[in-house]
C-alpha cells in the first residue's frame, strides 16, 4: 500500500534545527510575570522582558489589520524612532510589556494616550528610555486598559525579574488568554567569534493565541530572544520570510486580528562575531529563529480554542513555494475539512476541492518570502496551479487520491479513519508540477469551540 511515507516533505523544514519545549533564557536577558489584576480570573496578566546591558537589536513583524491596536502602533513609532526606518519594522529596544486581558484595540485617541501612558509607567519602573519600550497587548477588543493597576503591577514585577528559565516561563504564561497550555521553545546554534571559533548561540520563544488565528498572522503574541548579534535591518531580514513560512501559514478559525505582533531581539551577549546578511552565519541564525518561529506556531494550533486534532498541510511538486503555500493554507483553512477531521471522515474530496480554490498569499506576504516587490505585485491573490491529472493526495498515510490513475483509489477506510485519531492529522499532497514546497497548520473544528465564542465577554 501507498503511504505517507511514499510522499515527500518540504526540505525547509528538515533543513532546520532541533527544537526543545521548554523555556531557556538567552544571555543578556530579564524575564518575568505576574498576576496584576487586569484579568478578572486573577490568572497572570502582566509580563516584562528586559535586556541587561543597554539596547538590543530588535526586528517586529505586525498585523495588517485596519484596526490595529494601540501596542501595534505605538511599537512601529518606537522602531522608527530609535532605527529611521519609516515602515517600523526594526530598530533599537530594552524592554517589551505584555498585558493580558485587554487588547486596547478600537479605543481611539484615548486608548492611544493609554498605551503611551504604560510607555512611560515601563520606561520609569525599568529606567530604560520611553522610545525603547515596545508593547503587547491581548483580551477583548473595544476595552480600556485600567492604568492603576497596570502601574501597581509593574512596581511589583519589575524588582522580581530574573535571568533565568523560570523568569521566561513566568512570562510565557502571562502572555495567555484562552490558551490552554503554555508555549515555549528553544533551539542553539553554532556561531563563530571574532576569530572564527564556535560559539553556542540560544535563540528561545513565547507565544500566546488559540483564536481569531488566520494567515496574515493571528490573535498571536510572540517574543523571540537571541544572545546572537546583529544590527536590526539584518534581523528583519531573517524574522520577515521565517513569519511568512510559519505564522503566515497559521489557522485556526478563519479570522485576523488587531493585535498580532512578534518580536525578535538580539543583545549580542553570547560572544558570537555580529552576523552579517546574506552570510552562512545568517542561513543558521534564520535557520535557527525559523525553527522556534514553526514550533510556536505548530503548538499554537494544536491548542486551537476547543481543538482536539493538529492538522498539517504538507504540499510538494508545486509550481514554486508560494503555489505549495497557498494550497496548503486552503486545505487547513476550509471548515469543511476541519469538521471532517475532527469527525476522522477521511474525505478526499474536501481536500481536492479546497486545493482548487486555492490563492496565492498578499504581496506583503509574498515579498517577505522572498519575491520582488514586481514578482509579488504580479502573482498575489492570483489562483495557485494545479493540474488534477497530476495530482496526489494521502490523508494519514493512506494514498486516497492519484489523478495520474484516473483519480480515485480504493483504500481501507476503516483503517484511515483509525489513523485520523491520533494527535495529529497530515494531509499531504503532490501537485506533479515542480519543485515547490510548503506546508500549513491548523485544526479540527469542534462544538467546544462554538461554545466558547459564543461566550466570549460574558
Amino acid at each position: 500500500m501507498t503511504t505517507l511515507s511514499n510522499l515527500p516533505i518540504p526540505a525547509s523544514s528538515t533543513d532546520l534545527p532541533p527544537v526543545e519545549r521548554r523555556p531557556a533564557i538567552p544571555a543578556g536577558f530579564l524575564a518575568g510575570g505576574l498576576a496584576a489584576g487586569i484579568k478578572a480570573s486573577g490568572r497572570p496578566d502582566l509580563a516584562v522582558v528586559l535586556t541587561t546591558a543597554g539596547p538590543a537589536a530588535a526586528a517586529a513583524v505586525f498585523t495588517p489589520n485596519a484596526f490595529a491596536a494601540a501596542p501595534v502602533k505605538l511599537s512601529k513609532a518606537h522602531l522608527a524612532a530609535t532605527s529611521g526606518d519609516p515602515r517600523g519594522g526594526f530598530g533599537w529596544a530594552e524592554a517589551v510589556i505584555s498585558t493580558s486581558g485587554s487588547a486596547n484595540a478600537a479605543t481611539g485617541a484615548a486608548g492611544d494616550a493609554d498605551q503611551l501612558a504604560i510607555g512611560r509607567m515601563l520606561a520609569g519602573a525599568t529606567g530604560v528610555e520611553l522610545e525603547r519600550t515596545l508593547h503587547l497587548s491581548t483580551g477583548i477588543i473595544g476595552t480600556r486598559l485600567p492604568l492603576d493597576v497596570v502601574e501597581a503591577g509593574l512596581a511589583r514585577l519589575v524588582p522580581t525579574l530574573e535571568a533565568t528559565d523560570a523568569g521566561l516561563a513566568a512570562a510565557a504564561e502571562a502572555l495567555c488568554t484562552t490558551d490552554s497550555v503554555v508555549k515555549v521553545a528553544t533551539t542553539t546554534v553554532e556561531l563563530p567569534d571574532g576569530d572564527g571559533r564556535p560559539v553556542t548561540v540560544t535563540v528561545s520563544g513565547i507565544a500566546k493565541g488559540v483564536g481569531m488565528i488566520h494567515p496574515q498572522m493571528a490573535t498571536m503574541l510572540s517574543v523571540v530572544v537571541t544572545d546572537a548579534a546583529a544590527d536590526p535591518a539584518t534581523l528583519w531580514g531573517l524574522l520577515r520570510p521565517a513569519a511568512a513560512r510559519t505564522w503566515d501559514q497559521l489557522s485556526v478559525d478563519g479570522d485576523t486580528s488587531t493585535n498580532d505582533t512578534v518580536f525578535l531581539l538580539a543583545s549580542g551577549a553570547s560572544g558570537a562575531a555580529p552576523v552579517g546578511a546574506g552570510t552562512a552565519a545568517a542561513d543558521a541564525l534564520g535557520g535557527a529563529v525559523e525553527a522556534i518561529a514553526r514550533d510556536l506556531a505548530r503548538q499554537q494550533a494544536a491548542d486551537g480554542e476547543g481543538a482536539s486534532t493538529l492538522i498539517t498541510a504538507v504540499v510538494t511538486g508545486a509550481r514554486d513555494d508560494a503555489d505549495a503555500r497557498a494550497v496548503a493554507r486552503a486545505v487547513i483553512s476550509s471548515s469543511l475539512i476541519k469538521a471532517a477531521a475532527h469527525g476522522r471522515d477521511p474525505n478526499w474530496g474536501r481536500i481536492a476541492g479546497a486545493a482548487g480554490n486555492a490563492r496565492v498569499a498578499t504581496v506583503a506576504v509574498l515579498e517577505a518570502a522572498g519575491l520582488t516587490a514586481t514578482e509579488a505585485a504580479a502573482r498575489a491573490g492570483t489562483p495557485a496551479v494545479l493540474d488534477p491529472a497530476k495530482l496526489r493526495i494521502a490523508i494519514a498515510g493512506h494514498l486516497v487520491f492519484d489523478g495520474a490513475q484516473d483519480g480515485p483509489v480504493a483504500f481501507d477506510r476503516a483503517a484511515a479513519r483509525e489513523a485520523m485519531s491520533a494527535a495529529e492529522v497530515v494531509f499531504a499532497l503532490d501537485l506533479g508540477l515542480g519543485t515547490g514546497s510548503g506546508e500549513a497548520f491548523g485544526c479540527d473544528l469542534t462544538e467546544a469551540y462554538v461554545i466558547e465564542n459564543s461566550e466570549y465577554t460574558t
